[in-house]
């Protein structure tokens, strides 16, 4: 029983930091790619074509976005920086564990204001949506997370027959 435990609290350790890096790493490229970040133009049309938004939809959650983008910008910049920072350190000539840990730290609470922060933009985009919009974006949602999942199971099968 015990193992058992273990075995799910290494699994889902596992999968925090994974979801941590793929964050980190989405986001600086879709900074980069879409010009705009998680929110930019590409995202924005996105949701509108998968969820037929109407012209009034689209401009509330325009608005909705250029409220909250001053809050996400800096908090982006952070998490490029200390990646950035992390990366010097992983090429260094010699590991320090502390610096790391202080970073990691660091990470770890800007990616938690970064969950608050699209949670919050989220809540706030399902309040214009009708229910069949709804809908449709929870089935996007559960389709999204459905696939990550089979990509991590895959990756951790693949890793056992490594070994």
């Amino acid at each position: 029983m015990k193992s058992h435990r273990m075995k799910l609290f290494i699994a889902a350790v596992a999968l925090l930091l994974v979801g941590a890096v793929a964050i980190a790493q989405t986001v600086r490229r879709a900074t980069y790619r879409h010009g705009g970040g998680m929110f930019g133009e590409h995202t924005l049309e996105f949701y509108a074509h998968r969820l037929d938004l109407t012209d009034a939809q689209q401009s509330q959650l325009k608005d909705i976005v250029a409220k909250e983008k001053p809050a996400l910008e800096p908090m982006l910049l952070q998490l490029a920086q200390t990646r950035h920072q992390m990366r010097q350190l992983e090429e260094g000539e010699n590991f320090n564990e502390a610096q790391v840990r202080t970073l990691a730290a660091q990470q770890s609470q800007t990616i938690t204001e970064l969950i608050v922060q699209k949670a919050r933009i989220e809540s706030e985009m399902l309040q214009i949506l009708n229910p069949d919009q709804k809908t449709k974006f929870k089935e996007m949602i559960d389709k999204h997370e459905q696939r990550m999942m089979n990509h991590l199971q895959n990756q951790s099968t693949e890793n056992q027959d490594k070994q």
